[in-house]
């Protein structure tokens, strides 16, 4: 069994910052491109040029530590409506899909489970903003 000690952490030795760039682009292409995620993002983002450079801004605190991100992802999510579990499942397919090809295993590893705990935040905080906490059936 692997200990905590020994699982990969986020730092500057586990990717570049070239990779960083290329799974946020690559992973929001695809959700762009998606049936139902890509219409939720073209209705909330103005500006994608500017969004995907906070994007990466954040994933490169997740992953490399850097702390150029400077944002309230919690609250920005926290105003969209009609939020649920899917949707948040949904997001992660394409993310894992997007990490699978990274050819970076140790990345890989490290940005999904940030990219679960970022999922299962937003969504958690999301449920209890609408007064439905323990809504198992919002992606039903």
């Amino acid at each position: 069994m692997e200990s905590d000690d020994d699982r990969p952490r986020p730092g500057p030795e586990l990717c570049t910052e070239a990779e960083v760039e290329r799974l946020v682009h690559g992973f929001y292409a695809r959700v762009r491109a998606d049936a139902v995620l890509g219409p939720l993002f073209e209705r909330h983002v103005d500006d994608w040029p500017e969004h995907l450079a906070q994007l990466v801004d954040f994933w490169s605190a997740m992953l490399r530590g850097t702390r150029r991100f400077r944002g309230a992802p919690v609250q920005r999510h926290l105003a969209l409506p009609g939020l649920d579990a899917g949707l948040f499942a949904r997001w992660l397919a394409l993310f894992r899909a997007t990490t699978a090809e990274m050819g970076n295993p140790v990345m890989r590893e490290v940005a999904d489970a940030a990219a679960e705990r970022v999922a299962g935040t937003l969504l958690a905080r999301y449920r209890v903003q609408s007064g439905r906490p323990d809504d198992g059936n919002a992606g039903a």
